[in-house]
């Protein structure tokens, strides 16, 4: 309040209560503090907020009752972001197929909540301070033994780094390569395309490097003169493929010929179903690898919870990054995963989660198989989705637009590629997110939307 203003002390509170209404600050049916409230907080006269609260009241800005508490009128819109949320909002699509995420309805709350109150117990006053940016040290251990029993990671504590999600993680060591002279990554084409965000805002030069079943093509690495790739050699991303055994090797030789680095996503590598999960590519050259992983496939999303396990000559510049960027995530959070790895909650998750998800996988096999027959189905092996491959004449782009159009989400593969690309027109169908007779009926939904497009083009 400016007592030696132009504005009287009452217009001034009506401006201000007019202007956070207006703007969005208090919205419908907010509670505002009575007027003798507001009278002493501001240390002015009541009469002077009752007659603001009336003139406000008269505008249609506040709602005044007898014996209530004031309110922002339910009839009040805020001048921008308000309604226009509400026009441009998506609805949800009948059938998603969209790759990328679990289940989300099977996170374990119950267990959750148990590990979040014992975490929390275990902590010490110190813990709840600002302690190691980089990650709480029982998670750090809890993690090493994780990884090191279930992907054969070759880690220690200190190595390992807590992220907000491999999204941060990525970033940090992208930003790291620069600090250290790095210039040029290749990455994977088709691959993520966020990847390419975190490589390019880090000021990078991006080359992409083609794939195919067995993985990257080591060959087109060895002509590209860079000095990191990232990878995701145990479920490609999003062709589906697994990294051969050969083409491991030739990677690993390139590494070593080039001193180069290569950082290793393992973001779903825990769902295989034909036999167990490839081991991961750090443990072949931890000196030259950086590994990658996150809570978001095997858990939730929600959690922000991912982790590096970084190589020694890496490891204080993206350790500095992290310190630059936010240092360090939520720590209780931290304490209740490490709860949940070191009661072996994750390992029954997983074991839980695996076999619901291959009776989604194979409905949606059998389901393409009877509504599809004409196309091939690929990487069936691992992973949340599946990669459908169909005659040459189709149109991808055409498919998942009128797709959309009938409320069934699918992704096609040309979203994902850096180049123009040859091959099939090929679907990305994710199967996690959905039971068996929903996946079965958004299949013939979708079936139906290929047929249709099929004679429109004869025509």
């Amino acid at each position: 309040m400016n007592r030696e203003g132009d504005k009287t002390l009452g217009a001034q509170i009506e401006d201000q209560l007019r202007n956070a209404i207006r703007g969005g600050t208090l919205r419908p049916h907010s509670r505002v503090p009575s007027t003798r409230d507001l009278a002493r907080q501001l240390s002015v006269s009541r009469p002077i907020v009752v007659s603001a609260y009336t003139q406000l009241a008269a505008e249609g800005y506040l709602e005044l009752r007898q014996g209530a508490r004031p309110r922002v009128s339910a009839c009040v819109r805020a001048s921008g972001s308000t309604a226009t949320a509400k026009a441009t909002a998506v609805q949800p699509p009948r059938f998603d197929f969209s790759p990328g995420a679990p289940d989300l309805s099977a996170f374990p709350r119950s267990v959750w909540l148990r590990c979040m109150r014992d975490g929390l117990a275990k902590m010490s006053d110190f813990d709840l301070g600002y302690t190691d940016p980089h990650g709480s040290e029982v998670l750090r251990v809890a993690l090493t033994d994780y990884l090191g029993r279930v992907r054969g990671v070759v880690c220690e504590p200190g190595r390992v780094v807590v992220t907000g999600g491999f999204a941060q993680g990525r970033t940090l060591v992208c930003r790291a390569f620069a600090k250290l002279g790095i210039t040029r990554v290749a990455v994977e084409d088709p691959s993520n395309t966020e990847l390419w965000d975190s490589v390019n805002r880090a000021g990078l030069e991006m080359i992409s490097i083609p794939v195919d079943g067995s993985g990257i093509d080591v060959n087109a690495l060895e002509r590209s003169g860079a000095g990191a790739v990232l990878v995701t050699p145990a479920h490609q991303y999003p062709m589906g493929s697994v990294m051969s055994g050969e083409r491991r090797a030739g990677l690993l030789a390139w590494l070593r010929d080039h001193d180069a680095i290569a950082v290793e996503d393992d973001y779903d590598a825990e769902y295989r179903y034909d036999r167990a999960p490839v081991g991961a590519l750090q443990s072949l050259d931890p000196a030259r690898i950086v590994y990658g992983g996150t809570a978001s496939k095997t858990l939730a999303p929600a959690l922000r919870l991912g982790w590096l396990v970084v190589p020694p000559r890496l490891l204080d510049e993206v350790m500095q990054q992290q310190l630059a960027s936010d240092y360090g995530g939520p720590r209780i959070e931290q304490h209740a995963f490490a709860e949940f790895l070191a009661r072996g909650e994750l390992d029954r998750h997983l074991r839980r989660m695996r076999g619901r998800y291959r009776v989604r996988r194979d409905a949606l096999i059998d389901a393409l198989r009877h509504a599809l027959p004409e196309v091939e189905i690929c990487g069936i092996a691992a992973g949340l989705h599946v990669t459908v491959r169909m005659p040459e004449s189709y149109d991808e782009r055409a498919i998942r637009d009128e797709a959309l159009r009938r409320g069934i989400a699918i992704t096609v593969l040309g979203d994902y590629s850096l180049n123009t690309r040859s091959g099939p027109p090929t679907l990305l169908l994710g199967y996690a997110r959905s039971s068996e007779a929903t996946i079965r009926a958004g299949i013939r939904e979708l079936a139906i939307v290929i047929r249709h497009l099929r004679k429109q083009s004869r025509r």
